[in-house]
């Protein structure tokens, strides 16, 4: 099947993307600055800054295909750290093009978002922005093959306080209430990552060669329903609570206001289901919540037996 080396691949989305890369039969590596707890035995760990030029060239040569999923991905980490997003968005791809270029890979493959489509999501949308005509640029100078993937709103395990649906899932059985900043009547086609992840591998088929790709669940929920969902998942012992957004940096219900590249549309036919999606990702704070306190325990106990 060939090399695959996937930057950001210890992160939430790079490392389902991996992990279905190996499952495919490719000979994978990951490029993180952190080595990925999720590291599966066949896969190369190789651990760098993005922003090296002579370590990002070397975990390039000799593969066959790259995916840059590293950078800043939360909105509003982004809109708090805009020279930040500068460097690692748009900088560090820009790093891995020039790498993949010279190795002639045979396709280069890039998260990008659908907030491509709106005024909203302020630094990060054009950090994506941005990047997506360099990626365009380096095809037509260089003839890098790509596929821009731009992602709806993703969920499920892996995930941490930098996913939306992590921080209001974790809020809820943590804390039994849920603060949401907006009305309500906002929508989302939730998609489970591990259907986005499977998506990524299967547009390296020549059809998406040099093609933008959106990929998002198959139906729009508005937000007061979803948050509905998760309370009687609790067994109504969550309430939620709706407050005036402090920044207008998301859309409402459409991205649509900028008009980049025409994309193709992906919605997986076999996904996962969004309520058993949300049940493994409660499940998965609980686990998280019990391994802490048994930490705890563990340590206390362990000090009381020193004094």
């Amino acid at each position: 099947m060939g090399k695959a080396v996937v930057f950001g691949g210890s992160g939430f989305l790079g490392s389902h993307v991996a992990d279905e890369l190996t499952s495919a039969g490719f000979d994978v590596a990951i490029f993180d600055r952190r080595r990925s707890p999720f590291l599966q035995p066949s896969q190369k760990m190789l651990v760098g800054d993005i922003l090296d030029e002579r370590q990002v060239r070397d975990a390039v040569r000799g593969a066959d295909f790259v995916y840059n999923y590293a950078g800043l991905a939360d909105i509003e980490e982004c809109r708090a750290r805009p020279i930040d997003t500068v460097k690692y968005n748009i900088l560090g791809n820009s790093m891995v093009l020039e790498a993949a270029a010279s190795e002639k890979v045979e396709r280069f493959v890039f998260a990008s978002t659908m907030y491509v489509y709106s005024d909203a999501g302020a630094f990060y949308r054009i950090s994506k922005q941005a990047s997506e005509l360099m990626i365009e640029d380096y095809s037509r100078l260089h003839g890098l093959p790509y596929t821009i993937m731009r992602y709806g709103s993703l969920y499920g395990e892996r995930s941490d306080e930098r996913n939306s649906v992590f921080r209001i899932l974790k809020e809820a059985v943590t804390e039994g209430r849920i603060t949401y900043y907006g009305s309500g009547d906002e929508e989302r086609e939730f998609l489970h990552v591990r259907d986005a992840a499977r998506s990524s591998v299967e547009v390296l088929d020549k059809s998406f060669r040099n093609e933008c790709v959106i990929v998002t669940g198959h139906k729009a929920v508005k937000y007061r329903e979803f948050l509905d969902m998760v309370a009687e998942m609790l067994k109504g012992r969550v309430v939620v609570e709706y407050r005036e957004r402090k920044h207008d940096t998301h859309y409402k219900i459409t991205p649509y206001a900028f008009n980049p590249r025409f994309a193709k549309k992906m919605s997986p036919p076999q996904h996962v289901d969004l309520g058993q999606g949300l049940l493994h990702c409660i499940n998965e704070i609980y686990t998280g919540m019990q391994s802490e306190k048994r930490k705890y325990v563990e340590l206390s106990l362990g000090s009381m037996d020193m004094s």
